[in-house]
């Protein structure tokens, strides 16, 4: 049995989009517990040049669902990115699961070979779907994914491997 364009996409990002709510849970009980301020852990970076937690859970979720409607040939819904809170973030991350949920399987398979056109402020750059999804959405999704995890573990946030994993 071959795996198909919508198993390799939708469950993998509705699980990391899961997995990154359970993580943001977790992190706002341990400042809560610990009585450090939110909006530290929110405005947190790896490196000056990098994002904030908060434009990375913008970014995994915009990952998301992009690339779903993309594949899908549909036009991805429009969100603000006005979060400032985690509970804002998790409103977020519970909007994007349910926009993937609601794909619709048949238009996502057979999107192989669907032209994908990405414009940036300097050039477009131009992809079938099956090299856009796992050459540049899947690593584009965790790549936000992971910086995320990895901010609030450099604040100290008690997670592991199983926290970005989630329940295997």
């Amino acid at each position: 049995m071959s795996l198909s364009m919508y198993q390799a996409s939708v469950p993998v990002f509705v699980r990391g989009l899961t997995n990154l709510r359970a993580i943001l849970h977790k992190s706002r009980d341990h400042a809560e517990a610990r009585k450090i301020d939110l909006a530290v852990l929110l405005s947190s970076r790896l490196y000056p040049d990098m994002f904030p937690l908060t434009r990375q859970v913008q970014s995994v979720s915009d990952a998301a669902k992009f690339c779903t409607a993309r594949l899908a040939g549909v036009e991805p819904p429009r969100f603000e990115d006005t979060e400032t809170t985690f509970d804002e973030l998790v409103a977020r991350i519970d909007k994007t699961i349910a926009y993937l949920q609601e794909a619709d399987a048949s238009k996502i398979d057979g999107s192989e070979e669907r032209a994908v056109t990405l414009k940036t402020p300097s050039r477009s750059i131009e992809f079938d779907g099956q090299s856009y999804l796992l050459h540049f959405a899947l690593p584009n999704f965790f790549f936000h994914l992971t910086t995320a995890y990895a901010i609030l573990r450099h604040n100290g946030v008690e997670l592991g491997k199983l926290d970005f994993l989630g329940g295997i």
